[in-house]
């Protein structure tokens, strides 16, 4: 009888669960067993590992094979498992020699031919497995995206030979080196808006303390090129968030190496299902507000989302975590995105546009408005209507400000707030918005009297404050006063 054993991952949510495949040979009729609750792509393993040990021409064991993966209670999906059991068949039949095998965990999938193929969800991987101690196996097409894990040893195989030639001592794996040239990313530039320093403005403000915005306008106002111009005004990406947003896409199988320390940009079509923006499925999955993760969601035309689409928003917002129920298992997502929504003042879109070309009526656009919850907009920090650019601005050469120069303040802003409570302002809770956000006294009374007038709720008031604090930073000033809160008191201040 023979037995190996070695280690592979399992994802189950933001978790890379540790694996354990054992393999074991018995006298017996010829079998080939998997246990270990695997789903239809790990049972199918046996006919791709089958073939692909024939085809490289090894001895498939006439014997009765049982694959055990443990533990036993957390589903395994996916063909990344195919690599272990290969060797671990290889192994436990005397092929390769078990010596090494604990020193490395493994993933592949296995063609016919013995070639790996990619596997879902690599940086994930070694992201959540890098403290293990344990170097990783993994397919050539995956190593870069794996490596980007500063501490994760990574040995890129193009087949299975390799990977046995390795075990064996006769031809060692590289370990991949990732190449540490700084590459700073892309956007579109903000100087390419004419006009709108209203909203510029506020999406600085936005940028600088990771606020939520809404931008009400007429068609052709610039709503989608400012938002889709707001990445590129944020502050840089740190490793550490760079990891945790690779990993989120690397989970959905998009990730790609050239967009390291890119700040996501995700714009779903209205017509997008509650699933597809939270996440879900038999199998979990992160939906678009997680693969959004340190980045941006951009809602366009938002009354057009079904409303209960839109409703499912409320929590993330809140908590920055989605967590996804179903029946057979249960699974957490981050969701620290940053939401930036567009939609048009009315039905037709026209309403206070100088052309006068709306006919809608008060009903109509109460009802188009009212499509919008009242509990969503108390958690959207900035309101803001953008106005119809005036013809003599679009006439002339776009002449404002670049990315470059609003990236740089909202960065030196960001450093301050981290710094002085070591998150960004929209992230502060009740009790350190009371420690970090108190105004001066004439800030108060102005605070009091916007209360009174435009009736906001305690949620409101909280991220009025949380808003004034990022003013104040961008301002470099310590202390709330009554400029920085007159000013986000009018982000507030958009009729519904």
């Amino acid at each position: 009888m023979g037995l190996a054993v070695l280690y592979s991952r399992g994802l189950a949510g933001m978790d890379a669960a540790l694996v354990t495949v054992e393999v074991h040979l018995a006298n017996g009729l010829p079998n080939f067993t998997i246990v270990g609750l695997p789903e239809a792509e790990v049972k199918e393993s046996k006919d791709r590992v089958r073939a692909a040990l024939q085809n490289c021409q090894f001895e498939f064991p006439s014997r009765r094979i049982t694959v055990n993966l443990a533990p036993a209670d957390l589903p395994k999906e996916s063909g990344r498992f195919d690599l272990p059991i290969a060797l671990g068949i290889l192994a436990a039949s005397g092929q390769i020699p078990s010596d090494k095998l604990a020193e490395y965990e493994y993933a592949g999938e296995l063609a016919l031919t013995g070639e790996l193929r990619a596997i879902r969800g690599a940086l994930a991987m070694t992201y959540r497995a890098s403290d293990s101690g344990r170097a990783f196996i993994l397919p050539a097409v995956n190593a870069a995206e794996a490596a980007l894990v500063e501490d994760a040893a990574v040995y890129p195989a193009q087949s299975l030979l390799q990977v046995a030639a390795h075990l064996a001592g006769r031809e060692a794996l590289e370990r991949y080196i990732p190449d540490t040239q700084a590459v700073l990313p892309h956007y579109p530039d903000m100087r390419e808006v004419k006009g709108q320093a209203q909203c510029k403005r506020a999406l600085e403000i936005a940028a600088a303390g990771g606020h939520s915005v809404l931008m009400s306008g007429p068609p052709g106002t610039g709503k989608s090129m400012l938002a889709a111009r707001f990445p590129g005004i944020l502050p840089q990406m740190t490793q550490q968030e760079a990891l945790e947003s690779a990993a989120m896409q690397s989970l959905g199988g998009m990730f790609e190496v050239e967009n390291w320390k890119r700040r996501p940009y995700r714009a779903p079509h209205h017509t997008a299902s509650a699933v597809a923006l939270v996440g879900g499925g038999s199998n979990p999955r992160p939906g678009e507000i997680s693969v959004a993760m340190h980045g941006v969601l951009f809602l366009d035309e938002l009354p057009e989302f079904d409303r209960g689409v839109l409703e499912v928003l409320r929590e993330p917002l809140e908590s920055g975590r989605i967590t996804i129920s179903r029946a057979a298992r249960r699974a957490d997502f981050k969701a620290q995105f940053q939401l930036v929504a567009a939609m048009n003042p009315c039905p037709c879109g026209y309403l206070g546009h100088y052309n006068g070309k709306c006919r809608c009526t008060p009903d109509q656009v109460s009802r188009y408005r009212g499509k919008i919850s009242g509990p969503l907009l108390d958690r959207i920090d900035i309101q803001i209507e953008v106005p119809a650019v005036p013809q003599e601005d679009l006439l002339r050469q776009a002449d404002g400000e670049n990315s470059m120069a609003i990236q740089a303040r909202a960065e030196t802003a960001r450093q301050r707030q981290l710094a002085r409570q070591g998150k960004p302002n929209a992230q502060l809770s009740v009790t350190e918005i009371e420690t970090w956000c108190a105004p001066d006294a004439q800030g108060e009374a102005l605070l009091r009297q916007s209360i009174a007038r435009l009736n906001l709720s305690a949620r409101a008031y909280h991220r009025v404050l949380k808003v004034a604090r990022t003013i104040a930073d961008l301002a470099g000033s310590e202390s709330i006063q009554i400029g920085h809160i007159a000013e986000a008191v009018q982000f507030r201040r958009m009729s519904f």
